[in-house]
């Protein structure tokens, strides 16, 4: 036991902030010295939270964001099953942490913390989060469709023509109207010279908006739309602000809000500035339930996520993945997680047994345990943890006992009351409709009936213009003439594209 406490203590050690994850634990004994920790510079290397349903991932998302939060680090969770909202109130005196601190010899002091509790759309209690259409962006939006290749390029169209003719897609209806529209005769003329779009794709689209519409997109599509910042908040007291998703009410829409989970992550690498590496982070982002984001994605979608994921850490965020087994996340993604917290597997099944085998080939190996073994023979609350050290090294595998978060570890009470208490419901609570692609349209579309003796009278002959003023034209013409040429040009349109896409194909209105 000296050497085991030793080297764990000695590898997790560390000089600067740190967040405590637990106790080391050897041939079944709690090791009180063998602290283990990870710098709190160190989670901007992103990491996985992993493990069989029951074994203890929510608690360990708790814990995390509370320690955050009291380093004045903002926190993003999302509660698929409403236990993270407990996060607002203190915990229990007499209750499982209570055993678990005395088990691991530190004092249990409850705590609550500073809490915002949002909602998707407004489904369920919490501020509303909306996104518009065009800000979502055609890459996401294909996700959701769950659009084939073609399909997904489609989209890229409608959103390119959308973006020419200045027809702001707000919200379902707008890419509905929009749809129809490029499907009649006069819209088909009009994608003359950038490509066509054929009427079974488009069908298609029209017929999958119907399930999105019903599926909670008609809420989470419009306006106002969520400001990121939003999520960079620090309480008055110096504690980061942990913005809670609350998702019980959409746990059966899970396509929609695991994208729109990607759309927030892909919205902050669009916003935040590049800080490199910092002493804390801006932000540490926790994305549950995963595998959903990862299931039946197209090539293009899943390089996205991964150049996201893999230069979003010099903007200050970190990213942790949270789901069952590693292999729900792609290797290109998995090999970006320098710190991991991997709870017990279980092998019922071949497909178990399977997937127990490639999560061991993922460890370093261990002097101290048989990671196969360990794996499968952890109780709740415990974990096989590895991180990054300060110093940017593995540290090794070591069984541990979790801390106990010390807010409660149960729904918390009135959410709705503590929402629209919040300052952000003034600014998101009610939805606004804003002229839009379908108005557009739909005054396009209407026939000219002015007659000509209601035409105005010809206005009056412009002054002559003096010498001065035909100079001035003259420069104005030829330097318009030139940034015409220039924008026409084969280098000219990369930039208008480069300008107007960012990740994920967003279209920023603003432009």
């Amino acid at each position: 036991m000296a050497d085991f406490t030793q080297t764990i203590a000695a590898a997790y050690s560390t000089e600067g902030p740190a967040l405590d994850l637990g106790r080391g634990v050897h041939e079944g004994a709690v090791s009180p010295q063998a602290v283990v920790t990870v710098p709190l510079g160190m989670m901007t290397r992103h990491g996985l939270v992993a493990g069989a349903t029951g074994t203890g991932k929510t608690k360990t998302l708790q814990g995390l964001a509370e320690q955050l939060s009291s380093a004045g680090v903002p926190v993003f969770v999302a509660d698929v099953k409403g236990d993270l909202s407990g996060l607002a109130a203190p915990g229990a005196t007499d209750g499982p942490a209570v055993k678990r601190a005395a088990e691991l010899g530190i004092p249990f002091t409850p705590a609550a913390f500073p809490v915002e509790f949002l909602s998707l759309g407004g489904i369920g209690p919490g501020v509303p989060v909306r996104a518009t259409v065009s800000d979502f962006g055609p890459q996401l939006l294909a996700k959701i469709l769950k659009a084939n290749e073609t399909q997904e390029q489609s989209l890229g169209l409608i959103f390119r023509y959308a973006d020419q003719k200045g027809l702001p897609l707000l919200d379902l209806s707008d890419l509905r109207a929009l749809l129809t529209f490029l499907d009649s005769e006069a819209g088909k003329a009009e994608l003359t010279g950038i490509g066509g779009l054929a009427s079974a794709t488009v069908g298609v689209l029209l017929r999958t908006l119907v399930g999105l519409e019903d599926g909670g997109g008609t809420e989470f599509f419009g306006e106002p739309q969520f400001q990121i910042a939003d999520l960079l908040r620090v309480a008055p007291d110096g504690r980061g602000v942990i913005s809670c998703l609350e998702l019980p009410a959409v746990q059966d829409k899970p396509v929609l809000f695991s994208t729109a989970l990607m759309w927030m992550l892909a919205e902050l690498f669009e916003e935040l500035p590049e800080v490199g590496d910092l002493e804390k982070p801006k932000l540490v982002f926790f994305f549950d339930e995963a595998h959903l984001l990862f299931d039946d994605a197209t090539d293009a979608f899943l390089d996205s996520v991964t150049q996201t994921v893999r230069l979003i850490r010099s903007k200050g965020v970190g990213v942790f993945f949270v789901t069952q087994v590693p292999k729900d996340v792609p290797a290109d993604v998995l090999g970006q997680l320098g710190n991991r917290v991997q709870h017990a597997l279980r092998a019922f099944t071949p497909d178990d047994a399977k997937a127990l085998k490639a999560a061991v080939s993922t460890y370093p190996t261990s002097e101290f345990y048989d990671i196969g073994a360990l794996l499968t023979q952890m109780g709740i609350g415990e974990a096989a943890v590895t991180i990054l050290s300060s110093r940017g090294v593995p540290t090794p595998v070591v069984h541990t006992r979790m801390l106990p978060p010390r807010s409660r570890m149960a729904p918390a009470g009135d959410v709705d009351a503590a929402a629209k208490a919040s300052p952000l419901w003034a600014r998101y609570g009610t939805r606004v409709d804003a002229q839009s692609a379908r108005e557009m349209l739909a005054a396009r579309l209407q026939p000219a009936a002015a007659p000509a003796a209601a035409m105005p009278a010809p206005a009056a002959p412009a002054p002559k213009p003096t010498a001065a003023n035909r100079q001035a034209g003259k420069a104005v013409a030829g330097g318009a003439a030139i940034l015409g040429q220039f924008l026409n040009s084969r280098q000219g349109k990369a930039v208008q594209r480069d300008v107007v896409r960012g990740f994920f194909g967003l279209l920023k209105k603003s432009l």
